[in-house]
């Protein structure tokens, strides 16, 4: 059984509670749930982990390196700014996918440049919590590809 990890970064754990048209009604609580649910049809062994913090974040994906196949990361504002975890994530040699709720590229023109794009296997935006199912369909599918 694969075993993937979904880190989530700053002001994630607000969801349902900031910016509604943005970032949707439904909460965190709601998003761990239909993940959990997910990972569990598709036979993946899931772990959900959120900080504000950066360092823990890198923390996060350090240890990731001997546990798992695969991250998938909304790494909030700190995919805009954050090099410490880019490199941290460049470094881990599972799959990785880089995911935003939002779509990046409809907002201010700061978020259109994610640092952390060019370390991960792929990308989705802009679709909303339902972003999350997709990335653990498509992060099932990739670890199984080879199988």
């Amino acid at each position: 059984m694969s075993k993937i990890l979904i880190i989530n970064g700053p002001n994630l754990n607000l969801i349902g509670e900031r910016e509604q048209s943005q970032y949707g009604s439904k909460d965190y609580k709601y998003l761990e749930d239909i993940c959990k649910i997910k990972s569990k049809e598709l036979s993946l062994t899931l772990e959900m982990k959120q900080s504000n913090v950066e360092g823990e974040i890198v923390d996060f994906i350090q240890t990731a390196r001997k546990e798992y196949s695969g991250i998938i990361i909304n790494a909030g504002g700190y995919s805009h700014t954050s090099i410490a975890i880019r490199d941290a994530l460049d470094v881990f040699k599972g799959k990785i996918i880089e995911l935003h709720i939002s779509n990046i590229y409809k907002r201010e023109e700061f978020r259109h440049k994610s640092l952390l794009s060019g370390v991960v296997t792929g990308i989705i935006c802009g679709l909303g919590i339902n972003g999350y199912i997709l990335a653990i369909n498509s992060m099932h599918e990739m670890l199984n590809e080879n199988k």
